[in-house]
């Protein structure tokens, strides 16, 4: 078998957890030749700890070798864009870290330009290689919730803003925050086991309460980077929204940070014959009646590994040509969603398609 030649553009945290583990341990003949970051010490550093690969600081300098087949992009969301744009237009295969981008005519341009260039990109909504996420869809596939009419997802936090004042929290670069950070994996995750439905209307509305004071913000633990009181905070901490779609109606409730100190991570699928609670990143529970009783069902099953299912996935696409479901096709609905969310709260009205 052939060598996929890889390049990882970016070498922080998603990287080194999911991206770089991934490739290593990838089962399609993956090979990683480009550690890229614009901060040497973290291209080099992924140098010396996978004793793979050459560490560069501009991605430009890569576009044209001819031996690179596939690219992670694994950067701030403020430059997705671009790098998958120039990519693609090199001739190489993309998969780029969610979100797509920062804004819904963002995601539309880097689609236009994988049409036109026939390479692949794939978006990094690792949930659509999750083995429970895949059981649910299946259920619902053969019916065994009956009509799935509606799903909410809760994905709230008590105190779980990420490097308050750094990249996470300023609206430029990451073009949101709780619903564009972790909403984005409950809302495509939704949307990939209801069968991707169009969307009909959406209204939201997004809060920055707890955050936007950011020296009078308390906090066990910050996940990111330590706090830069002098930096940007400009993004929301909680997001509510109903979404109306030719399927199922959705509702969501996000928060980064909370004054309700009970984290509660977790979807619903309500069917007329069945309904199911996932409880997110674990299994799931089915609710259904038999013989005149409620019956509680917990199935069991081997739980894969979801980043190393998406990394294989995308390097077996390349050779085979199939489409994944985290095509830019099917996540474009996707973000078209939360650009609505977001247009919603900031006009106060709700947004028809």
């Amino acid at each position: 078998m052939e060598k996929i030649k890889v390049a990882v553009i970016g070498c922080g945290t998603i990287a080194n957890d999911a991206h770089i583990p991934s490739y290593l341990k990838n089962t399609e003949g993956g090979e990683i030749k480009y550690f890229c970051d614009i901060i040497p010490e973290r291209a080099q550093k992924a140098v010396e700890k996978y004793g793979v690969g050459k560490a560069v600081t501009d991605y430009h300098d890569i576009l044209s070798d001819p031996e690179i087949t596939a690219v992670s992009v694994c950067t701030p969301n403020n430059v997705h864009k671009q790098i998958s744009i120039d990519f693609l237009r090199a001739g190489k295969n993309v998969l780029c870290e969610k979100p797509a981008s920062r804004t819904f005519d963002e995601v539309l341009e880097m689609q236009k330009v994988q049409h036109e260039t026939g390479k692949i990109l794939n978006i990094g909504v690792v949930n659509r290689f999750n083995t429970a996420v895949n059981k649910i869809k299946q259920l619902i596939d053969a019916g065994e919730l009956g009509e799935v009419y509606h799903v909410y997802a809760s994905f709230r936090s008590p105190r779980s803003i990420p490097g308050l004042g750094g990249a996470f929290t300023n609206r430029d670069i990451a073009g949101g925050g709780v619903l564009i950070d972790w909403g984005v994996h409950f809302l495509d995750l939704v949307m990939y086991c209801c069968g991707d439905p169009q969307p009909k209307t959406v209204s939201g509305t997004g809060y920055s309460k707890l955050g936007v004071n950011m020296r009078d913000y308390t906090y066990l633990s910050m996940w990111s980077r330590e706090p830069d009181y002098d930096g940007v905070y400009n993004v929301e901490d909680f997001i509510t929204g109903f979404i109306r779609t030719e399927g199922p109606t959705i509702t969501l409730n996000g928060a980064w940070a909370q004054n309700i100190f009970i984290p509660e991570m977790y979807i619903d699928f309500l069917g007329d014959k069945a309904g199911v609670r996932l409880q997110y990143g674990e299994k799931f529970k089915l609710y259904t009646t038999k013989n005149g009783m409620l019956v509680e069902e917990i199935p069991d099953f081997v739980m894969g590994n979801q980043f190393q299912n998406e990394i294989n996935a995308f390097l077996r696409c390349i050779r085979t040509g199939e489409k994944l479901p985290s095509h830019i096709d099917t996540v474009a609905i996707t973000a078209k969603i939360m650009q609505a969310l977001y247009d919603s709260s900031e006009s106060g009205r709700e947004i028809a398609f």
